[in-house]
């Protein structure tokens, strides 16, 4: 089977992160067997959706990690004018959700499979496959604990996101945060007489703000991302009952996406100072029940690879270009370096078109792909 057989085959999965991937996982197993390649199946808690990892060629020599997850973003209220579930072709480009992001890249890599059993390897192939990347690179951590038991660790990861097959080697790290808010009702005839949450939720949104600001500053700048600086955004607030009630409660999510020099939670931190210092007691001298309650809704590193390393340098040899760069959305990438492996991005299509209704990759992008793991292949072979 070609990478666009492949390719089919995977979109026809329904592996929307609130769904299970393990039709999709036992495809692969099942086609990872044809070859005789044996893989490990690492299950979440409730075996509903599992990792995958599988090594050819020696396993006494670090390799190259190929990885990529297997879970989708929604289709819902998507006006989609194809069948997401299933690929179509047309004018040279295959439409499907996940086309881009990233089972183009799986398929690719699975479609490498036959000439990696066959070639006489000096050093393996990895190949990774999680769950759960979409909601907070979940599944994924689980895998890495298995690497990390391994005694060789990999000489490097690419992870196959849509960048159009540039090599990116850095990206910003992300910490979300959701702030519950108690408040004290009471019927809004009387407002002095409670605590209204949603006015205590909004003056904490608004230190969000301000710190926000203060990491816009020239001095925390670094060019090679776009923003230049870390960014605070709140996405979803939610409270209220009636608007002749003083509400109870109130709650907000919000989100950090930090440079990969800066550590997000230091801006969690802070709004959690400011509310302890100047929120909360104004809130509780009205009513002691009052309270504000923070809680980390996921997490994952950045990444900053040296463009002087050598997984850079390999990279380049793959792909065929130095023009390194990096990418504004998140990877699993961060999290493969913190635990030793030199990781870069590099994968076809482009996040352009990711999560989107009519979500494509091109042909030309495929098989590009194709002829940079071809070349992969040709630095690992004996």
């Amino acid at each position: 089977m070609n990478s666009v057989e492949l390719l089919k085959a995977l979109v026809a999965f329904d592996t929307t992160s609130r769904e299970s991937n393990l039709q999709l996982i036992e495809f692969v197993r099942d086609y990872l067997a044809s070859f005789d390649v044996p893989c490990v199946l690492i299950y979440n808690d409730e075996r509903s959706k599992a990792n995958l990892f599988a090594t050819i060629g020696p396993v006494d020599q670090p390799g190259i990690v190929l990885s990529g997850h297997t879970d989708v973003v929604p289709v819902d209220g998507q006006p989609w004018t194809l069948p997401p579930f299933e690929l179509t072709e047309r004018d040279g480009k295959v439409f499907g959700r996940g086309t881009a992001d990233m089972k183009g890249y799986i398929a690719c890599v699975l479609a490498l499979v036959p000439l990696l059993v066959k070639t006489p390897l000096r050093m393996p192939v990895h190949i990774a496959l999680s769950y759960d990347e979409e909601v907070g690179c979940l599944g994924v951590r689980s895998l890495l604990k298995v690497l990390q038991q391994r005694p060789i660790k990999p000489l490097l990861c690419i992870i196959g996101e849509p960048t159009e097959l540039k090599p990116v080697l850095g990206h910003k790290g992300k910490l979300a945060m959701r702030c519950d808010v108690q408040g004290h009702p009471c019927h809004s005839a009387y407002a002095p007489l409670g605590v209204n949450a949603i006015e205590y939720a909004a003056e904490l949104i608004g230190e969000l703000g301000r710190l926000g600001q203060q990491l816009k500053a020239p001095e925390h700048h670094d060019a090679r991302f776009d923003p230049p600086y870390s960014t605070v955004q709140t996405g979803v607030i939610s409270g209220g009952k009636a608007l002749n009630i003083v509400p109870a409660d109130c709650r907000f999510d919000f989100e950090i996406r930090a440079l990969p020099s800066q550590d997000p939670a230091l801006v969690a931190e802070a709004l959690k100072a400011y509310a302890e210092r100047e929120v909360l007691p104004r809130m509780r001298a009205v009513s002691a029940q009052s309270d504000i309650r923070f809680s980390a809704l996921s997490a994952y590193p950045g990444l900053a690879t040296d463009a002087q390393s050598q997984a850079a340098e390999l990279i380049s040899a793959f792909c065929g270009s130095t023009d390194f760069g990096t990418v504004a959305f998140g990877t699993e990438g961060g999290l493969f370096d913190a635990v030793g492996i030199p990781t870069v991005v590099c994968g076809p299509g482009s996040m352009d078109q990711g999560h989107k209704p009519d979500e494509f990759v091109s042909l030309d992008q495929l098989q590009a792909c194709d002829q940079m793991l071809q070349r992969m292949l040709a630095f690992i072979s004996d």
